[in-house]
């Protein structure tokens, strides 16, 4: 298992549109397709792809995880800017998910890539989430893109297509 905060062969990527991420996925599928595509963490790219758009779902379905307490849902709001302006960091995880997240199913390039485009065109497109963030509590639409631009930023950032 790697160490995925100590990767430092990552693609420095900023995305400042839904767009831009789509265009992204389509050059890893591209890759993927051509065999020339590799990756630098753990999970394949099919996942990766999947972990994204399960955390976009999670506002609209539902979240698989009971708020943190208190405390760090306080910390998690202090953090929040820093995090919607620099981007997420790798190798966090969280406190009892058995995986260190979740939304970590095993999925073809192709399977990961279409559950991301369609929840990428969920947001896109402006439908409401329905569910709060158990860390962050109520996102404005513009911040909930901002966070999801960063988090797909940071697992996308492993792919090298």
């Amino acid at each position: 298992m790697i160490d995925t905060a100590k990767v430092t062969d990552r693609r420095q990527l900023r995305f400042n549109s839904i767009d831009e991420v789509l265009a992204d996925v389509d050059r890893i599928v591209a890759s993927g397709k051509a065999g020339t595509l590799r990756h630098t963490g753990n999970w394949t790219p099919g996942q990766a792809m999947g972990h994204v758009a399960a955390w976009i779902n999670y506002g609209y379905d539902g979240f698989p995880m009971k708020p943190p307490p208190w405390p760090i849902r306080i910390i998690l709001k202090v953090l929040v800017k820093g995090f919607l302006k620099n981007g997420l960091r790798p190798g966090v995880k969280i406190p009892g998910a058995k995986e260190g997240t979740y939304g970590t199913e095993q999925l073809s390039i192709d399977e990961g890539a279409a559950h991301l485009r369609t929840a990428l065109m969920r947001l896109k497109n402006g439908e409401p989430a329905k569910f709060d963030s158990p860390g962050l509590g109520f996102m404005s639409e513009a911040n909930r893109i901002k966070l999801t631009l960063r988090h797909a930023q940071l697992h996308l950032s492993f792919m090298h297509p």
